[in-house]
């Protein structure tokens, strides 16, 4: 009688500790169960990490471009020549295509003068008694009064003439610029960016004036508009989000350009200026070098660096570094 032999694969003993959860063709052991769930808090934290960091990175990014924007205030409209010392930016020769259509975000506005003072003592429009256009509003205030600005922007013109008296000129963000006129003093510089709501200067009656009030402008591209059309001077608030500007309605030409009689002039403007004369001035953008910018505007390098102090191994920062181009 023959034995039947049998043979019995031996267990190991890790096997043993083996539950049967599996994933795929993976076994989990159950060590590694017991640590799923803090792999998942773990997996959550690190997301909720990467979600602040990105909020934070994005908020340093819109910081960045708002400043950029307050640095250089509507220079996609303007140009970078337009940084001049005249009320329409653009006499002495300079023209900048007008858009058909601009969007004017007005949502920021500040009422230039104390809320208690809303009331407008003159309009804007032509005035028969004095036989000239009237570019703006009055607005009532007492001397010593406090100014504020209409929007956040960079100061244009700090100056004194016989007409506006001692008067600001701040561009904006939004592509208007306003002018605050018959100061009694000026709170700020010439290049300073201001803030919606900063006191800016003190009210007056210097100037061609009689009796004390701000004298205040809204302008686009150097065209006058209306500031009732804007806002309401009694509500202290924009009369919509957005105000559009239509050529059509305020300009004959495609281009803006100072006209005989368009603004009162200040003492720069005596001066026999033209756009040749004027100094010019590019701001870098990404990708040039002082090689294609003396290309461009037809120098040398050489040229350039003597200009500006610098010398040829110079980094140009784009969006911050701006060069004189001789």
């Amino acid at each position: 009688m023959s034995t039947l032999l049998t043979w019995q694969m031996p267990v190991n003993a890790a096997a043993k500790n083996t539950v049967g959860i599996t994933k795929g063709n993976t076994p989990w052991s159950a060590d590694s169960t017991k640590a799923l769930p803090q792999l998942l808090a773990d997996k959550l934290e690190l997301g909720k990490k990467l979600e602040a960091a990105k909020k934070i990175s994005d908020a340093r990014l819109r910081e960045e471009l708002r400043m950029e924007a307050l640095e250089f205030p509507a220079e996609e409209l303007y140009g970078e020549h337009s940084w001049s010392d005249y009320v329409n930016p653009f006499t002495g020769g300079r023209e900048v295509e007008i858009p058909a259509s601009y969007e004017i975000d007005c949502n920021n506005f500040v009422m230039p003068v104390p809320a208690n003072k809303t009331q407008v003592t003159s309009r804007y429009g032509y005035r028969a008694r004095f036989r000239s256009m009237h570019y703006g509003v009055d607005l009532k205030l007492q001397t010593g009064d406090t100014v504020y600005a209409a929007f956040d922007g960079k100061v244009r013109i700090r100056n004194y003439e016989r007409g506006y008296g001692y008067y600001l000129i701040i561009r904006h963000p939004n592509g208007l610029e306003t002018v605050y006129g018959h100061l009694s003093r000026q709170l700020v510089k010439e290049n300073q960016i201001v803030l919606a709501g900063q006191p800016i200067g003190l009210g007056g009656n210097t100037g061609y004036s009689f009796g004390s009030h701000l004298h205040f402008e809204t302008r686009f591209m150097g065209i006058a508009i209306n500031p009732e059309f804007l806002f309401d001077f009694k509500e202290g608030a924009p009369l919509n989000d957005v105000f559009v500007f239509n050529r059509n309605k305020y300009s004959r030409n495609a281009y803006a350009r100072a006209l005989p009689g368009d603004g009162r002039k200040n003492k720069y403007e005596r001066r026999a200026a033209t756009a040749n004369s004027s100094p010019r001035v590019h701001r870098v953008k990404k990708g040039d070098t002082l090689s294609s910018l003396a290309k461009r505007y037809g120098t040398t390098v050489t040229k350039l660096c003597h200009a500006n102090g610098i010398s040829a191994k110079t980094t140009l920062v784009a969006g911050r570094t701006a060069l004189r181009i001789p």
